[in-house]
């Protein structure tokens, strides 16, 4: 919480936004913030990523001038955080399956249902929920104050410690009519920001990639066995090769996939490329980074086992390794091989 306001200071709030005292920024420069952010620690880049891409983008791309006028202003100054209520308890993968529902009350909007794994979800002022409204998926905002919602904070996480991770449960909780999003409807205004974060994930993944990379060969540097340095031996050295020659893929990958998003020539299969293929590189580099630095890799001191265990869930969330190998299947052959 105390970095949010320095966040806000520095203008990394609102990068999808134009207007409404937000700084725009391009594809490119929010990538490299997201990398940079990812090489401090991964929980600080999700709530980068959700605050901007996940809250701000929906507000801002699907919203009410009124919508957008009353929540971005105070988002960017960070006076405000907000979460995205998409997977739930038995949803996640086939986000079109959810059960949470909205009817109509009157001037108002019910909602019932229960969403899960929601970053910022104890610390969030408001929730953007997606819920079927006469089985169509739409978008609301629920300021976290309202009767009938509550957050409940997920305990004994190994990965994501940093972050405030939620259990969000919602009965009869009662929103004005004017708290939906009106442009949004249908699954593809969800995949919509999705697409925003996953560029995210897989730009932090390369930034845990870098650091531990940096980490593994610092420590190889300094450390004496045999009276030789680590870093003299064969072994090391083809260790820290692979991973810089993996680092320096992921990057081109993802400068380019920022390129072309920049120009709107994007498809969502490469966005899974980029965030398969840099999530599961740094999960190897992160190992090997562990395996350099025997066992005192394991220890906070160097950060690696933080990066790894923090990896593990990068590897499932914003679409699991075996979704978007899917995806890029599909987009292959033309088949899909989801059921």
């Amino acid at each position: 919480m105390e970095m949010i306001p320095r966040m806000a200071s520095m203008e990394l709030f609102g990068c999808h936004v134009e207007g409404y005292g937000c700084r725009q920024r391009s594809h490119m420069e929010y990538g490299l913030i997201c990398q940079e952010l990812g090489r401090c620690d991964s929980g600080l880049r999700a709530m980068f990523s959700v605050q901007n891409s996940l809250v701000m983008f929906p507000v801002f791309k699907f919203g009410s001038a009124e919508q957008c006028g009353k929540w971005l202003p105070k988002m960017a100054r960070g006076e405000a955080v907000g979460c995205f209520g998409l997977s739930e308890p038995d949803f996640g993968s086939n986000p079109a399956g959810m059960i949470t529902s909205a009817r109509r009350k009157g001037g108002h909007y019910v909602l019932n249902g229960q969403k899960m794994w929601i970053t910022n979800g104890t610390i969030a002022d408001m929730a953007v929920i997606w819920a079927k409204l006469d089985g169509e998926i739409r978008g609301f905002i629920v300021e976290t104050s309202r009767p009938g919602f509550r957050a409940t904070l997920i305990q004994r996480k190994f990965s994501y410690r940093t972050s405030p991770t939620a259990f969000i449960d919602l009965k009869d909780c009662e929103i004005p009519q004017g708290n939906m999003l009106p442009g949004a409807g249908g699954i593809k205004s969800v995949f919509q920001c999705l697409n925003h974060a996953r560029y995210g994930v897989a730009c932090g993944a390369l930034g845990s990639s870098i650091a531990c990379y940096q980490a593994a060969r610092d420590f190889a540097v300094k450390r004496q066995v045999f009276d030789r340095p680590v870093a003299s031996y064969q072994l090391i050295q083809d260790q820290l090769a692979r991973m810089l020659v993996e680092i320096t893929k992921a990057q081109l990958v993802s400068f380019h996939l920022g390129r072309m998003l920049d120009d709107h020539q994007a498809k969502p299969p490469q966005i899974s490329l980029a965030k398969l293929n840099n999530v599961r590189e740094a999960l190897k580099i992160a190992r090997l980074a562990r395996d350099i630095t025997g066992a005192r890799g394991i220890l906070a001191d160097h950060h690696i086992i933080r990066h790894l265990c923090d990896l593990e869930a990068l590897s499932t969330l914003e679409g699991t390794a075996g979704m978007h190998t899917l995806i890029l299947g599909q987009d292959i052959t033309g088949i899909a091989a989801f059921h």
